[in-house]
């Protein structure tokens, strides 16, 4: 009796290839990666019946002396490199509103802080260039962020 090798290969083969569809729809083929580190972006308003002030809330960080922007996008600031190489200035409300060379209108999208330049900057990931400040850290906290956050969400009115 002679072994037909070639035979008992085809069919080893054929077996294998008939499984392995089997074997592929009842494996979980998603990589286990575990929780978040980071929650997602969010359009909504953490405190729906609370207003964010621009001018109580949001102006002083970007005036803020350490972590703040206006070191650099203010074009009276100590270093306005961000006013004159990116062209944000927020030493005004109208001027933040006219955004940068690179943001423009995308600076801010009323109502859409996910969508926001401005927001999405200071975030870790930030669609273009490097996280906002640039000599950070310090980068701004959760509760800033949250803040500038909710701004947004509301419309980003000017309330001076």
């Amino acid at each position: 009796m002679s072994l037909n090798l070639k035979g008992i290969f085809s069919a080893l083969v054929r077996s294998f290839l008939r499984l392995v569809p089997l074997a592929i729809l009842a494996c979980d083929i998603a990589p286990e990666v575990g929780p978040a580190t980071v929650e997602r972006c969010s359009n909504g308003d953490s405190e729906p019946d609370t207003d964010v002030s621009f001018a109580r809330e949001i102006q002083p960080i970007f005036f803020r002396a350490n972590g703040g922007c206006a070191q650099c996008h203010d074009p009276n600031g100590s270093n306005p490199v961000g006013v004159q190489l990116g062209g944000l200035d927020l030493s005004t409300y109208e001027a933040l509103r006219r955004g940068g060379s690179q943001s423009a209108s995308n600076i801010i999208v009323p109502g859409e802080p996910c969508n926001s330049d401005l927001y999405l900057k200071v975030t870790a990931g930030p669609r273009f260039g490097s996280r906002m400040p640039l000599d950070g850290p310090p980068f701004l906290g959760e509760d800033d962020l949250r803040l500038l956050s909710d701004w947004i969400a509301e419309g980003a009115e000017n309330d001076l």
